[in-house]
């Protein structure tokens, strides 16, 4: 398989989707998994096609061209290994008050990359110390969030299903001014003993 950043097909917004700079990078999660928490977030937001993802570098404006980021991330994943993560429990963030599933396995691989990609033309100062997570609910009105909260906490224990996915293709992704993520690239990583 050849490795680096491939331009992905572009979504159904296509090029009318009001690009804005601000771009992330992303491992989606798919399977049974994905699918659970894609449900799950349509269940808390109704029509929220987002799919569901970890990411490696969060949203952030470019600090020159796409396509030199691009360039820079084509090189930086050349002999970037593939790793498995494991989810843990519900959480909420202090100051947001996001409600998300925390990590509980893979974070030193995650920490790793997002120090190594954060670099060139992605380098940016984020507002909150990186904390890999799987966003559940943001921007929940006050008198709903706990509501919301007891909701995940409810489906995420009947869930019987794997709370483990591969990180083994990562996607580069710009906002829109559509409330959406258009995929630009992709690359593959390398799986453990072999070599792209």
């Amino acid at each position: 398989m050849e490795s680096g950043f491939r331009p992905s097909m572009p979504g159904p917004e296509g090029d009318s989707a009001g690009r804005i700079n601000q771009y992330a990078l992303v491992a989606y999660i798919d399977g049974k998994l994905g699918d659970f928490l894609f449900r799950l977030r349509q269940e808390i937001v109704p029509g929220c096609n987002l799919r569901s993802h970890v990411s490696i570098l969060p949203p952030r404006p470019l600090n020159g061209e796409q396509s030199d980021a691009q360039a820079f991330l084509q090189a930086s994943t050349r002999a970037q290994a593939a790793f498995a993560v494991t989810l843990g429990d519900i959480e909420i963030f202090p100051v947001t008050n996001v409600i998300y599933i925390g990590i509980s396995g893979g974070l030193p691989e995650l920490h790793a990359m997002h120090g190594k990609f954060n670099a060139q033309a992605l380098q940016y100062t984020e507002p909150f110390p990186y904390h890999p997570h799987i966003t559940l609910a943001q921007e929940i009105a006050p008198d709903a969030h706990r509501d919301v909260h007891q909701l995940c906490l409810g489906r995420w224990k009947e869930y019987d299903g794997p709370r483990q996915f591969p990180v083994e293709t990562l996607t580069f992704v710009q906002n829109t001014s559509k409330c959406g993520w258009l995929d630009l690239a992709e690359t593959h990583l390398e799986m453990a003993g072999s070599r792209l």
